[in-house]
């Protein structure tokens, strides 16, 4: 089961409002033994551990010993471990705050603002209805606390998020640019589309108005369907999450054996359970198997790891007959030694079992930096589908399994244990499934509410349907 991530990007982009005092119950020793805990379990399951710097990351740890029994509270222990945390560049390894501990991120009490990133820029893409003339949708927030915008969130925002992309970091700066908790302040810069520069003083406080212009466009279905023109049809597949997506699916088959083209947008699944996704993707291929990622985790047998302790990296290139080793055993035994032996999981292929009528016919895929998880798996699957392509922009870039733990004072941590690829072997975790044809919605679009990735898919089917 693939967690999805849209959870997480609520919190950044909505936020919410803290009741009372910032907790501070933890002790000195508990704080310790958090850190430790989050350390000990990277070191013996993180399946990505072998492109971490070792030095630094245990050095990191020693120096945190000293600083997380100094933090003045419980909210700022946790973001020492949300930092540690984000040296390992994974977006399924994150720590998280206890319930007792919520940002705020887009109340400012007379003020709200919502920021996304477009054109690499800090943009307010919504505000409270009462601002939305002295805040106009589009304006851009050019210096927070006296620093260029860019510049502080390299230095107050993204040290603090676990992303296997920086693509994803980026995005998730922007969008949590003004995150922390009630009562603090912020001094920012905003320059207006008509070029005139704001000056505001914010502070975190919760905003009774409720209204906001852009107003909030409906929630999003588990499944959306609708024709683009009498050959084309269209599906958001929202979410793996909720297995109802299958049956919704089939349900609409009479409806989609009609479609000359199809698209199905995945731009904003962030994920859930592959086998989820793999129903679906059945009816939407003429192929008997399907060619899922390979995976591997990390393995450990503790002899193993002692005997390692005794050979050299050079020890690894020859047999030792007097032992009764072969070099295979001895690199196996060192590699254990230096917590860097993976097993792979046996390789197996998909039946496809489907006892209906497929679709099959020219398929774009919209993809983008929110499609994850899952989501990817899904794409994975569909690689080496002819009648289909991928357009938008590159997804996530992270999956696998994490292993989920607790953190004192009511806070959790997970730690991915699983690496996956696809099968022959080419990563997608740190990269991003690419797409076939890249589309960058611009500023221009969002203000006008254009679409054009979807407009490329359009485009591009009326072509292929000649």
């Amino acid at each position: 089961m693939k967690k999805t991530f849209l959870f997480i990007l609520a919190i950044l982009i909505i936020g919410s409002r803290l009741f009372g005092q910032v907790p501070n119950n933890l002790t000195p020793s508990e704080k310790i033994y958090g850190l430790s805990k989050f350390w000990q379990e990277v070191n013996y399951n993180f399946v990505y551990l072998y492109k971490v710097d070792r030095n630094l990351w245990d050095n990191r740890y020693k120096e945190l010993i000293s600083i997380v029994q100094n933090t003045k509270n419980d909210y700022e222990y946790y973001r020492e471990l949300q930092k540690f945390c984000a040296l390992l560049k994974d977006g399924h390894t994150n720590v998280y705050f206890p319930n007792t501990i919520q940002e705020m991120n887009s109340m400012f009490g007379e003020y709200r603002l919502f920021i996304e990133n477009i054109d690499n820029k800090a943009i307010i893409t919504r505000t409270n209805l009462s601002k939305k003339d002295e805040i106009p949708f589009g304006s851009e927030i050019i210096e927070v606390n006296g620093k260029p915008t860019q510049k502080y969130m390299d230095e107050n925002v993204a040290p603090y998020i676990s992303s296997s992309t920086d693509y994803i970091t980026k995005d998730w700066s922007t969008s949590g640019l003004l995150r922390g908790l009630e009562g603090e302040k912020y001094l920012v810069k905003i320059k207006r589309p008509d070029k005139k520069i704001v000056q505001l003083t914010l502070t975190h406080k919760f905003t009774e108005e409720k209204e906001v212009f852009p107003s909030f466009e409906p929630n999003k279905q588990l499944l959306d369907f609708k024709w683009i023109n009498t050959s084309i049809a269209y599906i958001a597949l929202n979410s793996f999450e909720d297995e109802k997506i299958d049956s919704l699916f089939i349900g609409l088959l009479p409806e989609l054996y009609k479609a000359k083209g199809l698209i199905i947008d995945l731009r904003f699944n962030g994920g859930g359970s592959s086998k989820i996704g793999t129903e679906i993707l059945k009816y939407l291929t003429n192929d008997t198997v399907f060619y899922g990622a390979r995976n591997s985790t990390r393995e450990h047998i503790a002899t193993y790891k002692a005997w390692g302790t005794f050979f050299t990296e050079k020890d690894t290139l020859s047999n030792k007959p007097e032992w009764g080793m072969t070099k295979q055993e001895i690199a196996k035994f060192y590699l254990m030694s230096k917590n860097n032996y993976y097993y792979d999981f046996p390789y197996e292929t998909e039946p496809v079992k489907l006892n209906a009528k497929r679709i099959v016919v020219p398929t774009v895929l919209l993809i983008g930096h929110n499609t994850a998880s899952a989501a990817e798996d899904f794409l994975i699957r569909a690689d080496n589908q002819k009648h289909m392509v991928k357009i938008g922009q590159n997804t996530y870039g992270s999956t696998g399994q994490p292993l989920m733990f607790d953190l004192p004072g009511g806070g959790s941590a997970r730690v991915c244990t699983k690496k996956d690829t696809y099968p022959d072997g080419r990563e997608f975790v740190g990269y991003g499934i690419k797409p076939d044809i890249e589309v960058i919605p611009s500023l221009k679009d969002y203000l006008n509410k254009k679409d054009p990735t979807l407009d490329k898919s359009i485009e591009y089917l009326k072509q292929k349907m000649k």
